[in-house]
């Protein structure tokens, strides 16, 4: 469920024993190192039998169940166990046939050992080991009791210490005190060892060549603001990002190369393009996709954008499968930060990223004369492998020329 996944907590079985699937269907509720991914079925027949229990982290490959007609033969017998001690293995998928085990696509790993059976997420569990507070005292408000960051900030939060008088200011101002900054080793969250593994992994085996060009999002800028004028507040409100992925949508239809993946002694076509959206959390970054953007608008962009964020930080459901692993082409926008510009690292096993940065006013020399424009500076990582430096020049003009004449990402 994402590039070097390890191990997985099944957080939660959608299906019981004896349930039809059908292929597609949501089977479990999967915790790993970054979020809850929703597991979806590969085949159909019935739930024959679950083999392990909620709350159980197994390594990936490890069986989980059993899919398969009514009457194939079950090793082992008919009931599923209770929820396995929390020391057990933890994550893997379900199979169709009694003794075959499929081999996810991609991989990503998942959280540290969980404490006892205490349903809690990753972050949730971070902030309470960083503030000293004991998960079992906390009553969870999330589904199934699950304990929440907003369950655990609510007892870490402190009232803040009150303003120091004007004496103290100028005492401190004339003498610092003493500063210690602490010396000890820090532990790795299991989702900074999954970034670890996954951009070692990136900048060892993909040769990246970098391109970087400005674009005037003078006009973009301009469309933008009539069209969230005419949205008012009924509709979702058209973002820079929102604009950025129309058009890396429309580049990639004219230059499908950048949708492929590297094999070898071959390239693999993605039949559809899925954006991955770089979204930074407390705990490290995720970079879920939003599926098949080649049939949407500019507008159904904007709204699957902001409904992908709010599940990726919690806020109304889960992540697919699909979500997690399928992304084609990534865009990581650190312009709200006030970052002018950056290269990033190509998320395996894609072949191509886009980083861009902040839109801001810039003197720039047109005509011969020096004017203010909304400038944004846009940097293209690429898999050499895959093209070179002239395709991806191609490409990235591509996306300038289609920002500069912003009326093309209405069509």
């Amino acid at each position: 469920m994402g590039a070097d996944m390890t191990e997985g907590t099944v957080v939660k079985w959608l299906k019981a024993e004896g349930d039809e699937v059908s292929r597609g269907d949501i089977l479990a509720e999967i915790e790993t190192d970054k979020t809850v991914v929703e597991m979806e079925a590969y085949g159909s027949g019935l739930l024959r039998k679950i083999v392990v229990g909620e709350g159980v982290k197994v390594p990936v490959g490890d069986l989980i169940g059993y899919l398969g007609d009514a009457d194939d033969e079950v090793p082992g017998g008919g009931a599923a166990p209770a929820a396995a001690p929390a020391d057990s293995p933890v994550i893997s998928r379900e199979i169709e046939a009694p003794a075959t085990v499929e081999t996810p696509a991609v991989v990503a790993p998942v959280p540290s050992p969980s404490t006892g059976r205490i349903k809690a997420s990753p972050v949730a569990r971070k902030i309470a080991a960083e503030s000293g507070i004991d998960l079992a005292t906390i009553a969870g408000t999330g589904p199934g009791g699950r304990i929440t960051r907003a369950d655990v900030e609510g007892l870490s939060a402190a009232p803040a210490a009150p303003a120091p008088s004007s004496p103290a200011v100028a005492a401190s101002m004339a003498s610092p005190a003493p500063v210690t900054l602490s010396g000890e080793d820090i532990p790795l969250s299991s989702m900074r060892q999954a970034i670890a593994r996954v951009t070692v992994r990136s900048k060892t085996e993909n040769p990246h060549y970098y391109i970087d060009l400005s674009v005037d999002m003078t006009s973009a800028m301009t469309l933008r603001q009539g069209l969230n004028e005419e949205i008012g507040e009924t509709g979702p409100r058209i973002s820079v990002n929102d604009m950025i992925v129309r058009s890396c949508v429309k580049a990639i239809q004219k230059y499908p190369k950048i949708n492929t993946t590297f094999a070898g002694d071959h390239l693999i076509s993605h039949a559809d393009i899925n954006i991955g959206i770089a979204i930074a959390l407390e705990v490290g970054l995720m970079v879920p996709a939003i599926l098949r953007t080649q049939n949407m608008s500019l507008l159904e962009i904007s709204a699957a954008t902001k409904d992908l964020a709010n599940r990726v930080r919690g806020n109304g459901g889960t992540l697919s499968q699909e979500e997690n692993t399928a992304g084609t082409f990534s865009i990581s926008n650190m312009g709200m930060l006030g970052v002018d510009n950056f290269q990033a690292i190509i998320v395996p096993p894609q072949s191509a990223i886009l980083a861009v940065g902040a839109v801001s006013p810039t003197p720039v020399v047109r005509n011969g004369e020096i004017v203010i424009r909304q400038m944004m500076k846009a940097s293209l990582s690429a898999d050499h492998r895959v093209t070179d430096g002239a395709e991806g020049g191609t490409f990235l003009g591509e996306i300038r020329r289609l920002l500069e004449n912003p009326v093309s990402l209405l069509v």
